[in-house]
């Protein structure tokens, strides 16, 4: 994905409007124009099913360096693993399942 293509996408695209990226799960989102600031890029971050579709309604939005470093940080940290254990003892049903992958997927 070029630059251009970006910079198109942020002039033409519709407000909220998602653009798919070659990595599964990464989009480009075009947030609206809030009060003084303009519109923006957004990159959001939203596992996908076997078909490619999105799993949540929304997904976690990183707009800058920073931030992707700082949710990187709290990612990798190792209590969080055992924190979702826990949740997953505690909520009714264990958790959720565990998604398929298909085998039928092109590789481009």
């Amino acid at each position: 994905m070029s630059e251009d293509k970006i910079k198109e996408f942020l002039e033409t695209g519709s407000d909220w409007e998602k653009l798919k990226t070659s990595v599964p799960g990464v989009f480009i989102q075009k947030l609206p124009p809030y009060r003084s600031s303009p519109a923006r890029l957004a990159v959001e971050v939203n596992p996908v099913d076997a078909s490619g579709n999105t799993t949540k309604r929304r997904g976690l939005l990183i707009r800058y360096l920073e931030e992707y470093e700082n949710f990187k940080e709290i990612i990798n940290d190792e209590k969080l693993p055992k924190l979702l254990d826990m949740l997953a003892n505690v909520n009714p049903g264990g958790g959720r399942a565990a998604l398929k992958k298909s085998d039928d997927v092109i590789q481009i």
